[in-house]
């Protein structure tokens, strides 16, 4: 089994962000429900995507398989976590959910931000 020498961030994030997700998904461990929910049910192989939707002006939730356009119109990918199996077969076999487990503590939650700092950026004022 080969071994990565990734570093563990796993923090959670701060400023705006926390307070978006607080106020969309309600704490923070609800988003990760949503986000862990949606990566391991994928059908076949996808992504759960933590995404900012403009037209709302929230956070959403959203999951993507195979390569089908199936995401909110014009939402902004800000988080996302892949489910393919190229991504974690090798060291997790067909157990998905340890996989999606283990992400939480990859997270560069300092990109997320930025991320999503550039994304309510390019929002349109309606």
């Amino acid at each position: 089994m080969a071994v990565y020498n990734l570093p563990d961030r796993g923090d959670r994030p701060d400023g705006e962000l926390a307070a978006a997700i607080d106020e969309h998904f309600g704490s923070f461990d609800g988003f990760a429900g949503q986000l862990s929910a949606a990566t391991k049910g994928v059908q076949g192989s996808g992504w759960g995507v933590l995404a900012w939707e403009p037209l709302s002006q929230r956070l959403i939730v959203e999951q993507v398989y195979d390569h089908h356009g199936n995401v909110g119109q014009g939402s902004t990918p800000i988080l996302v976590f892949d489910a393919w199996e190229h991504a974690y077969y090798l060291q997790y076999r067909n157990v998905r959910p340890d996989y999606v487990d283990r992400l939480w503590n990859l997270v560069n939650w300092s990109d997320v931000i930025s991320r999503f700092d550039a994304a309510r950026a390019a929002t349109p004022k309606i």
